[in-house]
């Protein structure tokens, strides 16, 4: 179905697209700031289930209708920009629950573990970077005489997720690190989660903001 050259020249460029930070390596880089290590691992496990449902989506002929349909698009971003938005004020908001977690034991205060899945979840399924991607270019690495469409699709889609879920470990895993180091500063967490959730709230703007180009 899918040749080695195929598999290894979409793997490469997608590596190359998400190399450059986006709103999903941004996102979790606030998440273990804010929420910590445990929750931003998490959260990267729910964004890459997000991202893979949008390669079902376009295995299944929907991505094209997101790719073209304007309206369909916009609703998609606009939930995860809000939603991004809403948990940015929700950091600021509870950001002095930082001091208080490291106040006593040292750690972090985990969050409900569904919860964490489902931020990142939509967070990924709504990235709009992952899906003009998805829809305009993995497509074009399918072998269309060989059949069975839909699952060249899915197997050659496992890709983003994957290489997303890597370096967003990397990502969270460093963040986690830096937020154990600031906790040691007097005030130095409630900065972080201040500014952290600012990062999100600007995030959730600019995606809001973001064309489909």
């Amino acid at each position: 179905m899918i040749s080695a050259g195929q598999f290894a020249a979409f793997t490469a460029l997608t590596f190359l697209m998400i190399v450059v930070p986006g709103p999903s390596v941004l996102f979790t880089i606030s998440r273990a700031l804010t929420v910590g290590r445990r929750d931003a691992l998490l959260t990267v496990v729910g964004n890459a289930g997000g991202v893979y449902l949008q390669v079902v989506a376009v295995a299944f002929g929907l991505g094209v209708v997101i790719e073209r349909s304007v309206a369909a698009f916009t609703v998609i971003k606009l939930v995860g920009a809000g939603y991004l938005m809403y948990l940015g004020i929700q950091a600021i908001r509870h950001r002095r629950r930082l001091v208080e977690a490291f106040g006593d034991g040292g750690s972090a205060v985990p969050g409900r573990t569904l919860r964490v899945l489902r931020d990142g979840f939509v967070v990924g399924f709504a990235n709009p970077k992952s899906i003009v991607f998805l829809a305009a270019v993995l497509p074009q690495f399918v072998n269309h005489g060989a059949g069975g469409v839909s699952g060249q699709i899915l197997l050659l889609g496992t890709v983003l997720p994957a290489i997303a879920a890597f370096t967003d470990t990397a990502w969270a895993l460093a963040a986690g690190a830096a937020r154990t180091w600031l906790s040691r500063i007097p005030r130095g967490l409630e900065l972080v989660g201040g500014t952290s959730g600012l990062v999100m709230v600007g995030l959730g703007a600019t995606l809001a903001v973001t064309g489909r180009d």
